[in-house]
């Protein structure tokens, strides 16, 4: 018999297809960077800088959606796991004020599917569309392993590159005392904590398909999209000024704050009692029975977004945003701390 490659596992026919589908999808949703040179179909994307930058600094950063990709695989439910994606990258990207620019994915499974492939590759390109930003190529591969044959196993990651004025860098070190913390309601779960989520799913024997919660199906709650942040945050950095962002990813609110705040003489106070957890993690924490500081550990909590502000512009900064639709909250404050090590207090 003689080999080839599809017979040892791999269609190169698939990827060559899934690579057209990506093309007319982006024609179809009108994408292009204007500076783009050469883009998908390439060996590499060749794309110019911007003209109208003085001092243009590139802000780069790589995520996956964690397991919320592996419940994505175990309930065929894809439609919306590329914004997840998306999402978890340019919202990184933003905390340093910068505007997404460009992104590119990695997208491989141990045997492609058409259909599969098509509806993650939308959603990829929908959350760009949403961010303003340009899926300029990728990779895409078959990976074909003996033990997953029968399975539809994915793998997902994604990459960006944004752009800022170097003088208009946000990396925390205008935080001063005095300053507020507003915060940005998230959608959901957004993209975190879904190994711990997997574990009640599990012991509960819950399928998330036909149990339901406030009369509405659980992956209904489970699959919101992640929140795209940049077209409100780039407003506001545009306006007024701000301090500090924080993205509310894995480690929960207590855990990224600090990661912005200066190492030593600074207090985070967090009022928890500034907003409502919403429905889907008072449920989360019930079912667990999850202590209240281990959700805000791995949980946003309703808080997917946090700027840091002079206190004179929050009244303000809250009006703009609830104009844009985006609900928001005063939740808390910088004070001085009189030992050596800055910390975020929750009460």
């Amino acid at each position: 018999m003689s080999l080839t490659y599809k017979k040892s596992g791999v269609d190169i026919y698939r990827s060559s297809q899934i690579i057209k589908n990506i093309q007319k999808n982006l024609k179809n949703m009108n994408i292009k960077c204007s500076e783009l040179i050469l883009g998908i179909g390439g060996f590499s994307a060749l794309i110019k800088i911007p003209k109208n930058y003085q001092n243009p600094i590139l802000v780069t950063s790589v995520d996956g959606v964690g397991s919320k990709l592996n419940l994505s695989i175990k309930y065929k439910l894809y439609q919306s796991i590329g914004i997840d994606l998306v999402a978890m990258v340019v919202n990184d990207i933003i905390v340093y004020g910068a505007k997404p620019w460009i992104f590119f994915d990695y997208y491989s499974a141990n045997q492609l599917h058409i259909k599969i492939s098509n509806t993650i590759m939308k959603s990829i390109i929908q959350g760009c569309k949403k961010s303003q930003c340009t899926l300029v190529g990728g990779e895409t591969s078959e990976i074909p392993t003996a033990s997953l044959k029968k399975t539809k196993n994915v793998h997902l990651a994604g990459f960006g590159i944004g752009l800022v004025e170097k003088k208009d860098i946000i990396d925390g070190s205008k935080i001063q005392i005095g300053d507020v913390l507003i915060g940005l309601k998230s959608s959901g779960i957004h993209s975190n904590g879904y190994t711990l989520i997997k574990k009640i799913l599990d012991i509960n024997l819950i399928n998330i398909k036909s149990f339901q919660i406030n009369n509405r199906l659980l992956k209904e709650y489970l699959f919101i999209p992640t929140k795209i942040y940049v077209k409100d945050v780039l407003f506001l950095v545009k306006k007024y000024h701000i301090h500090g962002i924080v993205h509310i990813t894995g480690g929960g609110i207590l855990k990224n704050i600090i990661r912005i705040v200066p190492k030593n003489g600074y207090k985070i106070i967090i009022n928890t009692s500034s907003w409502e957890w919403p429905f889907l993690f008072k449920w989360i924490q019930k079912q667990g029975k999850i202590t209240t500081q281990e959700m805000y550990n791995v949980f946003n909590c309703g808080i997917g977004m946090i700027i840091i502000v002079p206190k004179y512009e929050s009244n303000s900064i809250l009006k703009e945003l609830n104009i844009l639709g985006q609900k928001a909250w005063e939740i808390g404050n910088v004070i001085h701390n009189s030992f050596n090590q800055s910390k975020v207090v929750l009460y």
